[in-house]
């Protein structure tokens, strides 16, 4: 299978079935992200343990499956880790979509999130695949002003 056809496999897995979607009304933080431009919208939750780790991490919206497909991707990821896990995850990913030229290699702690280098392709969707993750950089300074 190509990178393209996994691309496309994995986008409408987790679009159809999102992981660790919901409400989570006792979460520590919640934020909210949206992209006028296209209409997707996301409210990401987070509980924090020790260290200000991530613990449980759901989210809620609406949007393109590429929004839903990677917030639901970053759950998995990102939920019961170490707070610096969370943030190279999120700096790899976005060094991976937004660098001037395409990376040689991919970072492999990103794992499954490499698919979305297909992104790349279409730079109008860069925002749609970004939201969740920048929900969770908010996330991540809220609980650390706090």
């Amino acid at each position: 299978m190509d990178l393209d056809e996994l691309y496309k496999e994995v986008v409408l897995d987790h679009c159809r079935r999102p992981r660790n979607f919901g409400e989570m009304p006792d979460a520590d933080v919640h934020v909210h992200g949206d992209n006028p431009s296209c209409g997707d919208e996301i409210t990401l939750h987070v509980k924090f343990g020790a260290n200000r780790d991530l613990g449980e991490v759901m989210f809620t919206g609406n949007g393109c499956s590429l929004c839903m497909a990677s917030a639901s991707m970053m759950t998995q990821k990102i939920k019961n880790k170490p707070r610096a896990n969370a943030e190279s995850l999120w700096t790899s990913l976005h060094d991976m979509l937004t660098a001037r030229e395409e990376p040689k290699e991919l970072d492999d702690k990103l794992g499954d999130l490499q698919v979305l280098i297909g992104v790349r392709k279409f730079p109008m969707r860069v925002k749609c695949a970004t939201l969740p993750w920048q929900a969770l950089k908010q996330a991540l300074e809220e609980k650390n002003s706090a």
